[in-house]
């Protein structure tokens, strides 16, 4: 891999920029991380971790000096910084890119740099974590994951290939596609999937008000179905409103698909119901399997367990000796003198093949993956 020297400035020091600037610092160890972000804390939480070389005190301060600036910012403010970003500072050939999950809005409003001679090159990075902060930041969050380019037409191949360059140690996928592409098949494979999760939540939420029973029984299928509803309201709110176009075409395919659907089980369709589901069930056992995407991976192992005290230490205890961490645990059921369920979350699946193999070895309690 070859190495490259340069000054890398990273706009927002949370858990994507934080993962981004460890990978770039892996990768090109002779660069160096400068790093900004309106928290103090943060700064100085991602200067002890040593995620970042030197601490910029201002966004200027650190923009003149980059050959690479990453915004790793809200897509809302992204589109300030951007509005706003003193291009008469900026060297020459540097190259400026961002890490939102919408992209035409972002590349609309870095056009003024393209106009004075800046190169702009969207980004999004598609993989994250249920955990947020420079604290959780990891140089391999992104391995094998999807990483979306979006260049406009004017961009020279060249610069692109030096983005690779510098983003190579995310050890990610790069996909170049343009914005409108990356926008129509997020909203398809991630943002709409977050507004059914919500709208899922919120049904629930009014059927609880007449029979308080729902929340209790809202277990297995309906949360891991919903856990998406659990994200970010601030940041899915400028998602929406930055890829509104595309998500209002998607509301109405999805309620004439919902109007079919009703009218098949109003009619008692049983065969067209069979193949609905089918045809469903088909397409989604087709999909790439143990690949990361735009919403978060997450791998669980699944254990039967005997129901007695101290089940839960013993399985965590043996993964313990062998240093193996665990994202997430959760009993999922359990019955008196009968097995029940539990399930643990890896960060990666080399962590749960590891915990298996140390829980196959230790004990007889089945082990499967969904």
């Amino acid at each position: 891999m070859k190495r490259l020297e340069g000054n890398i400035f990273v706009v927002g020091l949370g858990l994507i920029g934080g993962s981004i600037a460890l990978a770039v610092k892996k990768a090109h160890p002779d660069a160096v991380i400068i790093g900004y972000d309106v928290n103090e804390q943060e700064l100085k939480l991602a200067r002890s971790l040593k995620v970042i070389d030197e601490a910029a005190s201002s966004l200027e301060q650190g923009m003149e000096q980059a050959d690479l600036i990453i915004l790793a910012t809200p897509v809302m403010q992204t589109e300030k910084i951007l509005a706003q970003m003193p291009v008469h500072l900026l060297k020459e050939n540097v190259i400026v890119t961002d890490v939102g999950s919408t992209k035409q809005r972002i590349v609309h409003h870095a056009r003024r740099l393209g106009k004075q001679g800046i190169t702009f090159i969207g980004g999004h990075p598609m993989a994250g974590s249920h955990k947020s902060g420079v604290a959780a930041a990891r140089a391999h969050l992104f391995e094998n994951a999807f990483y979306v380019l979006t260049p406009t037409n004017g961009v020279a191949v060249e610069k692109i290939e030096r983005l690779k360059e510098w983003l190579k140690g995310t050890k990610a996928q790069f996909v170049v596609l343009s914005p409108e592409e990356h926008d129509r098949i997020t909203g398809v494979i991630s943002h709409f999937p977050h507004i059914i999760a919500a709208s899922l939540v919120h049904q629930a939420q009014q059927y609880e008000k007449e029979n308080p029973l729902v929340s209790r029984l809202a277990a297995g299928g309906f949360r891991d179905i919903t856990r998406i509803a659990s994200s970010n309201p601030e940041m899915w709110r400028d998602i929406f409103i930055h890829n509104k176009h595309e998500l209002l075409t998607l509301f109405d395919r999805w309620i004439a698909e919902m109007k079919k659907l009703r009218s098949i089980v109003e009619e008692e369709n049983s065969a067209a119901i069979y193949h609905y589901f089918l045809e469903a069930k088909q397409f989604r056992d087709g999909l790439p399997a143990r690949t990361k995407g735009a919403i978060p991976s997450f791998y669980d192992l699944y254990v039967d367990v005997p129901d007695y005290p101290g089940v839960i230490s013993e399985v965590t205890g043996y993964l313990a000796k062998e240093n193996i961490s665990i994202t997430n645990i959760r009993i999922i059921e359990t019955r008196e003198e009968i097995y029940g369920v539990l399930r643990l979350s890896f960060q990666s699946e080399e962590d749960r093949a590891k915990a298996k193999a140390c829980i196959q070895q230790h004990t007889n309690y089945e082990t499967y993956e969904v």
